[in-house]
């Protein structure tokens, strides 16, 4: 890196203005280390109209539908929604608090759908709902501001308010997963590592034993030819005690009530032949075990919903290490590796994820599945790695460090167009885990 020095009071020079800034490759550098678009329109210019309403309109009512094909999809991707929204409004309230100039809070990326202007602030939709973004005038050298805004810049202000403007998204998210575990904790209680001595069934998988001869999902299993079982292991032991192709009575509780049916085993055949369980007896279920709650009061709620978020925090930065290596990537692709904790995954599966736990728990386990997911996300953002906020932030501590190796008397600005090749090969990265991770929710969800 290189840098420019000035005296603590005198502003940076905005970067001079030629034809080839005005580049599209330019501009998109400039959009990468700024965070968002840095087009600013004229009142006359924001989107609106009979275009903007209709597509207003079109987005309201995919989420009208999503809610019609399933409610715990609707309200999970409802909840992932409201959280980028507050992660924007973290970085918009903390930029706004702290003096800088905000021009731009927009809900989604790409074209403009509709906006409207209020003070210096123009929000609105954009087209392509992966995200959102808020534009601070002045990130760094390659943003090109109004010299009367210089002193209104990210880049002028001191180092404490940059590291909290540019961490607003992630406090955010902390604060969205502490809020949703209280709740959680108050109205189910904290999920312990104990389950209740009952089996389910998860899925009667189509075409096998079970849902062929009339077993359903969250059927309650008594028991397997008079064999009582109250979890997944027993289960499993007790179907394989029996040979393939025998008739057993499987006893359930299905909407409360008592019922017997035959079932005749299959022959477990889905496991290479030197596994132990090759040629078994095979029911054809996933099964689960209820988890034990611990109730809390309000007070133990609010605590333990702050202290929990640390070991979930530190979770989730073990995940995001396994899940960038990209060796990880390459074996589960070929089928080699079976670590869940390794794989890439996308939202198209976590909403899927959410159906399963909405049925099993309802809305406090779509609220928990919402919390963790801020933990992660919140983790993953602060990762130091442009054009992640984590790169940001990195910037600015180097900036502080170079200017303390100075004595604090002159001010350090990085010239982060030398970190361009590093951003794009980040973007690279991350399209590519979201291909791979796509791939494989649609090839092989869990």
């Amino acid at each position: 890196m290189t840098d420019q020095i000035d005296r603590p009071s005198e502003s940076l020079p905005p970067p001079a203005v030629d034809d080839a800034r005005s580049s599209r490759s330019d501009r998109l550098k400039s959009e990468l280390v700024a965070g968002g678009s840095v087009t600013e329109l004229s009142d006359d210019e924001l989107a609106g109209g009979w275009r903007g309403a209709l597509s207003l309109t079109a987005i309201a009512a995919l989420f009208v539908f999503l809610a019609f094909v399933n409610m715990w999809w609707f309200m999970f991707v409802v909840g992932v929604v409201v959280s980028i929204f507050l992660h924007e409004l973290g970085h918009f309230a903390t930029a706004r608090w702290t003096g800088m100039k905000v021009t731009q809070f927009f809900l989604f990326f790409g074209p403009r759908l509709w906006s409207f202007r209020r003070g210096e602030t123009e929000y609105g939709v954009r087209a392509i709902p992966l995200g959102a973004c808020v534009r601070i005038v002045g990130m760094h050298r390659v943003d090109e501001v109004d010299p009367a805004d210089e002193g209104r810049t990210y880049r002028q202000a001191t180092f404490p308010r940059r590291l909290l403007v540019i961490s607003g998204g992630s406090i955010m998210h902390m604060l969205i997963a502490i809020t949703l575990l209280f709740a959680v904790y108050l109205g189910q209680g904290e999920r312990t590592d104990e389950a209740l001595p009952e089996v389910y069934i998860g899925e009667a998988v189509e075409g096998l034993p079970a849902a062929e001869q009339g077993l359903q999902d969250d059927d309650q299993i008594l028991s397997i030819g008079g064999v009582d079982v109250t979890s997944s292991t027993e289960l499993g032991a007790a179907v394989r005690s029996f040979d393939p192709a025998q008739t057993v009575d499987v006893e359930i509780v299905r909407d409360g009530v008592e019922m017997t049916l035959p079932v005749a085993l299959g022959t477990r055949v889905d496991v290479p032949e030197d596994n132990e369980l090759f040629g078994t007896a095979y029911l054809g279920v996933s099964s689960y075990s209820p988890p034990v709650y611990e109730q809390h009061s309000v007070g133990a709620a609010a605590v333990n919903s702050v202290t929990d978020i640390f070991p979930a925090a530190w979770e989730s930065t073990k995940g995001v290490v396994k899940v960038l290596n990209p060796v990880n990537v390459l074996t589960h692709l070929n089928g080699t590796n079976e670590d869940l904790s390794s794989r890439p995954t996308t939202l198209v599966q976590v909403t899927a994820i959410s159906d399963d736990i909405g049925d099993s728990e309802g809305i406090w386990g779509v609220l928990w599945l919402l919390a963790v997911l801020n933990v992660f996300v919140g983790v993953f953002n602060m990762f130091p790695l442009l054009p992640l906020d984590g790169g940001h932030a990195a910037i600015a501590v180097y900036e502080r460090v170079r200017e303390k190796m100075r004595g604090g008397t002159q001010r350090y600005f990085a010239d982060v167009e030398r970190l361009m090749p590093l951003a794009m090969g980040v973007m690279a990265l991350l399209l590519s885990l979201m291909v791979a991770g796509l791939y494989l929710d649609i090839t092989d969800p869990l």
